[in-house]
């Protein structure tokens, strides 16, 4: 009993920083994204940036941090766990909203000029929506990749499912190894499954539509 209310623990554990990182993260990524779609000389430098993070070692990530962060007393524990998943979340996030925002059909936003709305009212009542499945797309990636990750900063004493795997390893215990890898790789399968449905759930039928019509016509290519 106590040691399923452990597991129920740490598996909370991980799930908050996960989901308190992937909010973190699209607070950021989004409006990046959406920036660079309006001033196109920011996109490369911006992209480039946030493949350059996601190259970085999550250990060395954590290493740099260390420092710099125990100047102010949070070395060790959450927060840097926290800011190295919302680093690693950068990419898919802004390049999905990039790519979204920048392939919705100029037809469509042409008729909403034509309707006399501005800038700001053809992002929010257009853009974003036409967008929001692709944009999902690239949290849901993130989320399922930040589970991973997560599991490692139970070196820096973030927490979480990583604990059952680094205690098996210090203690020489594979079954305690193998427990905390299958908690951590089913949390990453009911996260994208869950996403999965999300996302087509708010798909608008339309692109449900083109989508499978895509798809049919690369099968008879193929």
């Amino acid at each position: 009993m106590e040691h399923n209310q452990r597991v129920l623990h740490l598996s909370l554990e991980h799930i908050g920083i996960v989901g308190l990182s992937l909010i973190i993260a699209t607070i950021i990524g989004v409006p990046l994204g959406i920036m660079i779609t309006k001033y196109k000389n920011l996109a490369k430098p911006v992209l480039n940036t946030a493949n350059v993070l996601m190259t970085i070692p999550s250990i060395a990530l954590f290493g740099i941090m260390l420092p710099v962060l125990a100047m102010v007393n949070l070395g060790l524990g959450k927060v840097p766990a926290i800011i190295a998943l919302v680093l690693y979340s950068q990419l898919p996030i802004i390049r999905n909203t990039y790519t979204a925002i920048k392939n919705v059909p100029p037809a469509v936003v042409d008729a909403g000029k034509g309707m006399g709305m501005n800038r700001w009212q053809l992002l929010k009542e257009i853009e974003i929506p036409i967008s929001i499945p692709l944009i999902l797309a690239g949290l849901r990636t993130a989320a399922v990749m930040n589970i991973g990750i997560a599991a490692i900063a139970s070196y820096i004493g973030a927490g979480g499912l990583g604990v059952l795997i680094q205690q098996g390893i210090n203690r020489v215990y594979p079954e305690m190894i193998l427990s905390g890898a299958i908690l951590v790789s089913l949390l990453a399968i009911i996260v994208d499954g869950g996403m999965g449905l999300f996302e087509y759930l708010v798909t608008p039928k339309g692109i449900k539509i083109q989508r499978k019509l895509v798809q049919w016509e690369s099968s008879l290519k193929n």
